[in-house]
């Protein structure tokens, strides 16, 4: 059994950045994918990015590649999202996931999920 807990979400304007962790407990970390979702008001959950356990492969949502970057820390059980360039659509919860097998972007392959972060970017 896997925790997750997100932190780093926050109130920010447009243009800015942000940094979002999310440390795991139990399991063994350094076996699993892990993704980034986040889902807006009103909305489905999408999926954001996600990487594979060393890291080596990363995958994105064509509308954050380039803005926001995937990375992993098996050492410190972190997986990080790091935002830049930060849009209002981007306004939403962001969800860390874990999943057995290979990194993907379907929300239901994922064994594991946090809590949640909100993200609100104001214009």
């Amino acid at each position: 059994q896997v925790q997750l807990v997100e932190s780093g979400g926050g109130l920010v304007q447009a243009g800015g950045s942000l940094r979002l962790s999310c440390a795991a407990s139990g399991g063994t970390f350094s076996t699993y994918a892990m993704g980034w979702f986040r889902q807006a008001p009103g909305k489905e959950r999408e999926f954001v990015a996600t990487i594979n356990w060393s890291a080596l492969r990363t995958y994105y949502a064509t509308s954050v590649k380039g803005r926001f970057t995937i990375s992993r820390d098996n050492a410190k059980k972190t997986v990080y999202l790091q935002m830049n360039s930060l849009k209002p659509e981007d306004t939403a919860v962001y969800y860390c996931a874990a999943k057995t097998g290979p990194p993907g972007e379907i929300a239901n392959e994922y064994d594991y999920w946090g809590q949640g972060t909100q993200v609100t970017v104001s214009s």
